[in-house]
């Protein structure tokens, strides 16, 4: 389905070097930031108290919130569990004060607000169990890029596996690079949240490889930057409406989904910007780069044997 169609090709490749110099800068930040800064983790990776509590009638979390603030604990997450009646706190932990007496702590002054509140469990995550979480979450993330390197390779051709897994990193990075400069929580539904820009972003790759590969067979005569410039353009209306469609539930989750979901759609919307910046402006051109030719991807048509007789 277009809504539009653009009738002149864009000259993409025509700055494809600035538009690989301002991904490698981005990504050099990025980096730079992981190193210095690091990332500020959530309870699930550092461990901490995890409490559930019940309210007779729907709580309140933005006061929960408060209440929490004031013991210390502005990082605390609160976000009901099941029902609107029963909250789910994770609290870091905190030097010198158990679990027991972190606990005994929150009640009094979830009680001290006026309200009834129950406890029904307090649960301690130590380090450990947050560092075999942090441990499967980047064992996660390696296995979905070899993955999605593999299947690349297999359906097109190594420079495309090669750019699109550049691609790819590209969008991962940019997105801890943003988490880790603000200091913003990242915690396990933003891991998540990366994980899914990873598969969102090569399917937006691989439209625009098989529109390259397309064009091989179709432009016999043109250039490289040609056929690349032609399938981005072709594709702008899909990725406008596709990608437009998207970010305005992720919008919508980011401005009406509370604070549980904050940070889970700030990641998306940042990874989904970029992932097609990337796909579009760093995958295309480093194909180019690499030296994508016809040969690469049309094989050569037999000549007919005009003599009939046998081949020996």
């Amino acid at each position: 389905m277009e809504f539009f169609r653009i009738r002149r090709d864009i000259p993409f490749m025509r700055h494809a070097l600035v538009f690989n110099i301002i991904s490698f800068v981005t990504f050099l930040l990025a980096v730079v930031s992981l190193a210095t800064k690091g990332l500020h983790l959530s309870v699930e990776f550092t461990g901490g108290t995890v409490m559930e509590v019940s309210y007779p009638q729907a709580a309140d979390l933005e006061k929960v919130r408060g209440t929490l603030d004031r013991l210390g604990f502005p990082d605390a997450s609160v976000q009901n569990f099941g029902t609107s009646r029963d909250v789910l706190l994770r609290l870091p932990l905190k030097p010198g004060v158990s679990s027991a007496q972190l606990s005994e702590n929150v009640m009094a002054a979830l009680r001290s607000e006026g309200t009834e509140v129950e406890l029904r469990r307090v649960e301690f995550v130590g380090p450990q169990v947050g560092k075999e979480l942090a441990t499967d979450g980047a064992l996660a993330l390696v296995l979905v890029i070899v993955g999605i390197m593999i299947w690349l390779s297999i359906r097109f051709e190594w420079r495309f596996a090669v750019s699109g897994i550049i691609a790819n990193l590209h969008d991962v990075v940019i997105i801890l690079g943003f988490f880790s400069f603000f200091q913003w929580e990242f915690s396990l539904p933003v891991l998540a949240a990366v994980l899914a820009v990873l598969g969102y972003s090569v399917n937006e790759s691989v439209v625009v490889f098989d529109r390259i590969r397309e064009n091989f067979r179709k432009m016999r005569k043109a250039a490289v930057p040609q056929i690349i410039d032609n399938a981005i353009t072709s594709t702008m209306s899909r990725t406008i409406i596709t990608h437009g469609s998207t970010e305005l539930m992720v919008v919508s989750m980011l401005l009406f989904g509370g604070p549980a979901l904050h940070y889970f759609a700030l990641a998306l919307f940042i990874g989904i910007l970029f992932g097609v910046y990337s796909s579009v402006l760093v995958a295309a051109p480093l194909v180019m780069w690499l030296g994508v030719s016809r040969s690469n991807l049309v094989k050569p048509e037999k000549k007919a044997d005009t003599t009939g007789g046998a081949t020996v």
